[in-house]
């Protein structure tokens, strides 16, 4: 089960990186593609454990909200992380 959880982790964090990626503001998202799936990846855990600290556990099946707090945490690493990586001339 645990190789299942890693890879889902691995698919669904790449979906929500490349997501929050295409709505970073501006040239903030100028990353890599390893550092974007790092960036998914936080943003399914931190935006899941913020969703169910605030609103409780989710719901069975597809949760919209959830997933929209996913997306918006991804967003925000991925402006993090192309602030700190960015090259200063």
């Amino acid at each position: 089960m645990v190789i299942i959880d890693i890879l889902w982790a691995l698919v669904g964090g790449t979906v929500i990186g490349v997501l929050g990626k295409m709505l970073a503001p501006g040239d903030r998202d100028n990353i890599p593609l390893w550092l974007t799936v790092i960036c998914g990846v936080g943003g399914v855990l931190i935006g899941t454990w913020a969703y169910t600290r605030i609103f409780g556990e989710p719901p069975p099946g597809f949760d919209w909200w959830r997933h929209a707090w996913q997306i918006a945490t991804a967003t925000i690493l991925v402006m993090v992380a192309a602030t700190l990586t960015s090259r200063r001339d």
